[in-house]
């Protein structure tokens, strides 16, 4: 009897698709191992070329806002801050996590060639997202009222919850953005996004010059440019899609995506958990820092490295998107060596851009600072934590790029364990105690959370290296034909529906 479709997924397709894998995995053996490297480095960057330019285009409509924001009034700029540093971030932090959860089921179905199921993870993303986005709304809402109750400044409170307000269609778009983006990533058809990206900040620009400065809306002026630049990628996103841009993934809207939501519900919150406590830690950091003897200094330091830090950090979450469609990909394909060689290829790009940037900030140091600041005291304080940048740097080229492949494999939550030891066990409570208690002030505060980062660099790399590759082929197989295996009940199912009518 003919195995079901179910089980010849298991089985590697069948066994002809399992002799042809074979020959295309000896065909793979006698390649050059440039011609291997090459190839491989063409797929990775066709995921993170897009992904890194991407991230740099929101990074950079952020800062294109907060500098005229900062031309208005300095509790304009402060407010803006506020929002933008503390409640955007813990807002960015679990959306952008939990839409990581697609990049595991995407990239593996479509790996495996699961092609009609993209499109319900997709929707089943923005159920979810949807629903998370409303409950962090009363943050926004009672924005001033937290902050007064925090023991925040009236004036600055007030601000913060004006301007929190506008924020709130900007975490809306994060539902659609983060899972477009996910979704098309997964199928190496990301180029529309960096297209997209590069509208999107010219635009942006322009229109907070013209509406802030010309006619003369200030504030308000620029956060609705800002709303524009926001949900202009979705919208032409959305146009991709729904318009034949996926035709293999994309077959409309289903009532299928309403259904068995709580698997995916639970690999979004491990993926939420995973990616917003690393967002987090920067912010914590800041928060540390400001209880610091001549704190304003201290802040001012420190918030010109972590945006030089926050640009490269652009870098290496394109890097983690990438690593986690390709091992997906892999995975999903059943080759457990492709997938291997493909972490090996995107650690040692990921190492080598960041190793060329930790000698970089080492040779340049304090010089850097004139770029944003004209205080002779800060440029020489920014001078001082260079070392602890470069080293920062260095461990974020090889960090996210191992949670990325904890992503492709769907090791999430293993992944949330590692990081709630390592940065708030170890590298927080560290970090006090050479700061404060050990007087090395803010140097001592980073130096602390840098060894909680590099501890969690270790033990990625060593649960990367101790994964049974072939196993995790085996555990994907089982995922996507599950899946499978209900479409082809639902296919037989219409047609005895129509063998009946007939």
């Amino acid at each position: 009897m003919e195995k079901n479709l179910g089980e010849r997924l298991l089985d590697g397709h069948g066994n002809g698709h399992e002799e042809q894998r074979s020959d295309v995995e000896e065909e793979e053996e006698t390649k050059s191992f440039g011609r291997r490297v090459l190839e491989e480095n063409k797929k990775l960057w066709r995921v993170a070329g897009p992904s890194i330019f991407t991230r740099f285009s929101t990074f950079g409509v952020t800062v294109i806002s907060q500098a005229f924001v900062g031309h208005i009034g300095p509790t304009e700029l402060a407010g803006y801050a506020l929002v933008s540093t503390v409640l955007v971030r813990f807002a960015n932090g679990i959306l952008l996590g939990m839409a990581s959860a697609l990049e595991t089921l995407c990239g593996q179905s479509y790996g495996a060639k699961q092609y009609h199921m993209l499109g319900i993870y997709l929707q089943r993303s923005w159920i979810i997202l949807f629903v998370c986005a409303v409950l962090l709304l009363p943050i926004f809402i009672f924005t001033t009222p937290l902050l007064k109750l925090l023991g925040q400044e009236s004036s600055i409170s007030s601000m913060a919850g004006i301007i929190s307000i506008w924020f709130i269609p900007v975490i809306f778009s994060y539902v659609w953005g983060f899972t477009l983006q996910m979704y098309l990533q997964a199928q190496s058809k990301n180029v529309i996004i960096t297209y997209l990206a590069v509208l999107t900040l010219a635009l942006h620009f322009f229109f907070s010059w013209l509406l802030a400065r010309k006619l003369s809306l200030g504030l308000d002026g620029i956060m609705i440019s800002m709303i524009f630049a926001m949900w202009l990628p979705v919208i032409g996103q959305l146009g991709f899609v729904f318009f034949g841009g996926c035709p293999q993934t994309w077959t409309g809207f289903s009532f299928d995506a309403f259904k068995d939501l709580w698997p995916i519900i639970k690999l979004s919150l491990s993926s939420g958990l995973m990616l917003c406590l690393e967002l987090w830690y920067n912010t914590i950091l800041v928060l540390l820092t400001g209880y610091m003897e001549n704190a304003e200094v201290a802040i001012d330091a420190l918030s010109i490295c972590l945006n030089i830090n926050g640009w490269e950090m652009m870098i290496s979450i394109g890097f983690l998107a990438a690593s986690g469609v390709r091992v997906a990909n892999e995975l999903g394909a059943g080759s457990a060596k492709r997938a291997k060689f493909a972490i090996v290829n995107v650690v040692a790009t990921s190492f080598f851009i960041g190793f060329s940037l930790f000698i970089a900030f080492l040779f340049f140091r304090g010089s850097l600072a004139y770029v944003f600041t004209d205080s002779l005291e800060v440029a020489s304080a920014v001078g001082n934590l260079s070392p602890l940048l470069a080293v920062s740097i260095l461990l974020n080229s090889v960090q996210p790029v191992l949670s990325g492949v904890a992503v492709g494999a769907g090791l999430q939550g293993v992944v949330a364990y590692v990081n709630i030891t390592c940065y708030y066990l170890i590298g927080i409570p560290l970090g006090c105690l050479l700061g404060y208690i050990l007087g090395f002030h803010i140097k001592g505060i980073w130096l602390g959370m840098l060894i909680g980062t590099f501890v969690q660099t270790l033990v990625l790399l060593f649960i990367t290296c101790r994964t049974d590759w072939d196993k995790q082929v085996v555990l994907t197989k089982e995922r996507v034909s599950k899946w499978y295996m209900e479409e082809r009940r639902k296919a037989s199912s219409r047609n005895a529906q129509r063998n009946e009518l007939a």
